[in-house]
């Protein structure tokens, strides 16, 4: 930017000596020398005499701008030769000056010759005369004063003729604003605004074959619970209702379909987001702080959909895994979790029937789509490991850097898979705020722009783009793009459209890179916002779970659906930026199933004493479900087996809403206090259900009165043994005194006694007649 006399020190002082009049041609003389310093007395100077109000030299030289110049319509959209451009907008004072006695006009057009140059242009902050071209003479308003902070409109008609616009191609569109400030009291340029015009007088691109496919995404956060009704019907419960929100007329989901049912687009939906509109469309019910209260969205879901599936008639459809699960959060945290893999190809399988069964269409599933299409090889791996051969990436990711064109958006990445890599520009236009009209605008013109310089690189070449906007745009933000893309339905005659498959089967470009870029070169950023290797160990874990459940439930379909889809739902991309809430919802999906499986119980015992040496232990299965359970074993097992022995291990059946008690057969073997363990198994894959319930045993099967009765018999024992034998010594001795009464021996102290010893080997006969029994 050229210094100016003007800004020199002491040159305020002095104009300010010379009055309204004297400052005003102090300003002219001093913008003409501008001109000659910075362009040699080229045309410029001669473009720089003002001949009406409002018309400001262009030549005035800028210190720090002032304020800012937006522009808010552009009509026509592309402009054509004998048209009048209209151009409305807002200046707003940013600085700490009153700006005084200012006016806005019109630049004349800039030819930007490449995609650089655009980007160079658009980017720029600071006023350039030989950048910003010359005034546009004639067509000027005057703004008058302009308080801090404060904001004025203009409105321009500017013949296209003007503009000075030559060749076919991109032109840069200026429109500054000239004035003083309070405290620099000298013509200067406060402020520029910049847009972009296509020309093309000639049609030069009309034959380029460029095929443009955009992205239309249908993608909501995680909305339902895994928790449904306690009865029959199963009623499914929801978050919150921000969905009826989203879908109700207003509602960014409902613009989305409005917009996009006029537009040539390729649908891009997640069909979790399906299911859940389809779940309001019955009864369901909706928290309201920690309440359940009724869902009323009945009719909004209704129309929603038929609204979609007219929309959808004709146009591809792309369904995303269940839940469009975070494929980055996956490769790098989650691929080693064994059954993560698992729940992605699950998902895959899942979103085909859903999109199915909701929209009466067949979608196409064999397209996957990383976070913002930043890939690796681990995310290739990943997203290509469930089927879905073709990925969706950016030119960010896969750069193309040493190419003077634009490439194809297919090209080959190995092993039979293709990466569909979006253009990075054209993707990320509609990011910022569209809130405002000047931001929407220029996205639309840049937009035209873009696609234009993308035409006129090779126009021998076809060539297949395409424009992968953000996940979840805001209502401004779908807006946006749909007016972006209608202007180029009606005015971009260098460019068709065709769908995502169409693009994918095109031939790739030899020059094009290749390469997926390494694990290193991965985005912090976003590595960042993944989802930690705990979630998915949590998800390991509730599915494993699940899996234990459903096996002796008579009727799964009741609780692997719901729950199912909800660890699915965990994975989702949604979640990055809201770890807080990602880790409240496993939570809460890992104590439904808790509460769920806790309902099929054993009822705790009280201590009991058993007597005698056998005995019947009765334990009790409660089932609180809705439905019949089957498949369960209950075993009970005793920490004394020497001392107190229970029967075998017995099947278990009962009813929803019912309770059954199953007696155990127990011996007892010793006196003492032990604990008994009741525990339920699954009799598919013997795996513990439940929780096991202790109890205590005071074992006294062997009693006093028993043991009375043992004594006494061992004492008729013993006594009937003494019997026995004295009976024997008496018939000993009466036969020994006939033997010696006959040989003539006899001894008065041994009467009755006999001293004889039998032969060895030889045993007593018993007595002849039974000994007596005991009392």
């Amino acid at each position: 930017m050229a210094e100016t006399p003007s800004s020199r020190p002491g040159a305020g002082q002095r104009a300010g000596l010379l009055g309204p009049r004297g400052r005003r041609l102090f300003g002219l003389c001093a913008a003409l020398l501008a001109t000659v310093l910075s362009a040699g007395l080229g045309p410029a100077a001669t473009a720089a005499t003002p001949t009406t109000p409002g018309a400001v030299p262009a030549q005035t030289g800028t210190g720090s701008l002032a304020a800012t110049v937006t522009l808010a319509e552009l009509s026509p959209v592309a402009p054509e030769q004998g048209d009048t451009l209209t151009i409305r907008g807002t200046i707003t004072n940013e600085g700490d000056s009153t700006i005084l006695g200012s006016s806005v006009a019109a630049r004349q057009g800039v030819l930007l010759d490449s995609r650089g140059a655009i980007d160079e242009a658009m980017a720029r902050s600071e006023f350039g005369i030989d950048r910003d071209g010359p005034i546009v003479t004639g067509h000027g308003q005057d703004i008058g004063d302009v308080a801090p902070g404060m904001s004025r409109t203009f409105s321009l008609e500017v013949p296209v003729s003007a503009l000075s616009l030559g060749e076919d191609g991109v032109y840069q569109l200026g429109v500054a604003l000239t004035g003083q400030t309070e405290a620099e009291r000298w013509d200067r340029i406060l402020g520029i605004g910049r847009s972009l015009l296509t020309w093309q007088p000639t049609g030069a691109a009309d034959a380029s074959g460029t095929q443009l496919t955009v992205l239309w995404p249908l993608i909501s956060r995680t909305h339902m619970t895994a928790q449904t009704g306690a009865n029959e019907e199963q009623t499914p419960t929801f978050r919150d209702n921000s969905l009826l929100a989203e879908i109700s007329p207003g509602g960014r989901l409902h613009q989305l379909v409005r917009l996009g049912a006029e537009l040539p687009v390729t649908w891009v939906v997640d069909p979790d987001l399906l299911a859940s509109v389809d779940a309001m469309v019955e009864e369901y019910q909706v928290y309201e702080g920690d309440n359940l209260v009724p869902g009323a969205g009945q009719r909004e879901a209704r129309a929603w959909l038929h609204d979609l599936q007219e929309a959808v008639r004709g146009d591809e459809v792309v369904a995303l895994p269940f839940g469009d699960p975070d494929l980055a959060s996956l490769a790098h945290q989650g691929r080693e979790v064994q059954g993560a893999l698992w729940q992605l190809a699950t998902a895959t399988e899942t979103a085909a029937v859903t999109v199915e069964s909701v929209l009466k269409v067949e979608p196409t599933t064999n397209f996957a789509w990383p976070v913002e299409g930043a890939v690796d090889p681990s995310i290739v791996s990943v997203a290509t490991s469930a089927g879905a051969h073709n990925v969706i990436a950016r030119g960010d990711s896969l750069r193309d850097d040493g190419l003077a064109h634009t490439p194809s958006a297919a090209r080959p990445i190995g092993d039979g898979n293709t990466a569909i890599v979006a253009d990075p520009v054209l993707s990320t236009l509609f990011t910022a705020d569209m809130s405002g009209a000047g931001n929407a605008t220029l996205a639309r013109q840049q937009l035209l722009a873009q696609t234009l310089a993308i035409a006129e690189e090779d126009t021998a070449s076809e060539r297949n783009l395409l424009l992968a906007p953000q996940r979840m745009p805001t209502g401004d933000q779908a807006q946006a793009m749909a007016d972006a893309v209608q202007a180029l339905q009606e005015h971009a005659d260098w460019l068709s459209f065709a769908d995502l498959s169409t693009a994918a089967a095109a031939a790739p470009d030899p020059a094009a890179n290749q390469r997926v870029p390494s694990a290193d070169e991965y985005p912090s950023r976003l590595r960042q916002q993944e989802l930690p290797t705990s979630a998915f160990q949590i998800m390991r874990e509730t599915q494993r779970a699940l899996d234990d459940f459903t096996v002796i439930l008579t009727r799964p379909d009741r609780v692997e659906p719901p729950f199912g889809n909800a660890i699915r739902r965990e994975m989702s991309t949604s979640w990055r930026g809201h770890e807080s809430d990602a880790a409240a919802y496993r939570f809460t999906v890992q104590n439904g199933l808790e509460d769920l499986t806790d309902r099929v119980r054993i009822i705790q015992k009280s201590p009991i004493t058993l007597s005698g040496r056998s005995a019947t232990i009765p334990v009790t299965v409660e089932n609180n479900l809705v439905q019949d359970v089957q498949g369960l074993e209950l075993r009970l097992t005793s920490s004394r087996r020497m001392g107190l022995e229970v029967g075998e291990a017995q099947q278990v059946t009962v009813g929803g809403g019912h309770s059954q008690t199953v007696k155990f057969s127990a011996t007892a073997r010793a006196n003492g206090q032990t604990f008994l363990e009741a525990r339920l198994f699954t009799a598919e894959g013997d795996k513990a259900y439940g929780e096991p319930m202790r109890f205590q045993a005071d074992v006294t099967s062997i009693t006093p009165v028993v043991l009375m009765v043992i004594a006494g018999g061992l004492l008729l024992v013993v006594l009937a043994g003494i019997r026995i034998y004295t009976q024997r010594k008496r018939a000993a001795r009466e036969g020994g005194t006939s033997d010696d009464a006959s040989a003539g021996e006899s001894d008065s102290d041994t009467s009755g006694v006999n001293t004889d010893t039998p032969p060895r080997g030889e045993r007593l006969d018993p007595p002849t007649s039974e000994p007596e029994s005991g009392p």
